[in-house]
C-alpha cells in the first residue's frame, strides 16, 4: 500500500516509527498503549497491520477518530483484565512507561496479552541530561523530555541501563533493540549518546 505525504513527513521526524514498521508485518495484530493523536497507529494502518488503541486524553482520541483508527478510551493504570491472553502480535508502549505509576506491572500486563512488547523511552542517561544536572543544578529540559519539573507527564525517569538491568531481574528476552539521537539510529554507547531507546521484548 503506498504511504501518503503526511506518512513520510511523520516517518522523517520519527525513527523509532521507522523502526517499528519494518518490524511489524501486515496483518499482525496491534494494541498501542497510550496510542496519542494515532501517528503511529495511522502508519500501521496504512501498512495493513490490524491495530487499535488505547487512549486517556480526550483531545487526542478525537484526532484518533478524525483518522479513522479504532481507539478506546482508557486508563493504563487501571490494568488491561479485559484483554485476553495473548490477544495480540503486539503491544507497543511508545514513550508511555514512563507516565504511567506502575510501569513494571504495565510491561508484565503487556506481556500476558501480547506475543512480543515493543516499550520506547527517552533515555534519561543522555549526555546533554547528565551535564545539566552536574553544572547547572536543574532539572534537565531536552527535547526528548521537554517539560519542566511542575507541568511533566512524567513519573519516572530510566536509562537505557536501567532498562536492561530490569529486564535482566525479570527474565525477559530482548529480542531486538533499536537507539536513536537527532532523528538518526544510533550504535555506539546508548546509555550516554542516545536520546530514545527502543526495546522489542518477550516471556
Amino acid at each position: 500500500m503506498s504511504i501518503d505525504i503526511e506518512a513520510i513527513n511523520i516517518i522523517k521526524m520519527r525513527p523509532d516509527f521507522a523502526f517499528i514498521l519494518q518490524l511489524i508485518q501486515p496483518g499482525s495484530r496491534v494494541l498501542d498503549l497510550g496510542c496519542g493523536n494515532g501517528e503511529l497507529m495511522y502508519l500501521l494502518k496504512e501498512r495493513g497491520t490490524r491495530v487499535q488503541g488505547i487512549e486517556k486524553d480526550e483531545d487526542c482520541i478525537y484526532k484518533c477518530i478524525e483518522r479513522g483508527l479504532i481507539v478506546h478510551h482508557g486508563d493504563l493504570d487501571e490494568g488491561l483484565k479485559h484483554h485476553l491472553n495473548k490477544s495480540f502480535d503486539y503491544v507497543i508502549l511508545n514513550q508511555t512507561i514512563q507516565e504511567t505509576r506502575n510501569p513494571g506491572g504495565l510491561i508484565k500486563e503487556s506481556l500476558r496479552i501480547g506475543k512480543k512488547v515493543i516499550v520506547v523511552f527517552p533515555n534519561f542517561g543522555h549526555w546533554k541530561i547528565r551535564w545539566n544536572i552536574l553544572f547547572n543544578g536543574n532539572t534537565p529540559v531536552t527535547e526528548s523530555l521537554p517539560y519542566r519539573w511542575y507541568n511533566t507527564p512524567n513519573l519516572h525517569f530510566l536509562s537505557v541501563n536501567d532498562f536492561l538491568d530490569f529486564c535482566k531481574e525479570q527474565k525477559f528476552e530482548i529480542e531486538e533493540k533499536a537507539f536513536f539521537s537527532n532523528h538518526k539510529s544510533l550504535k555506539f554507547n546508548p546509555n550516554y549518546f542516545s536520546e530514545l531507546a527502543l526495546f522489542v521484548i518477550k516471556e
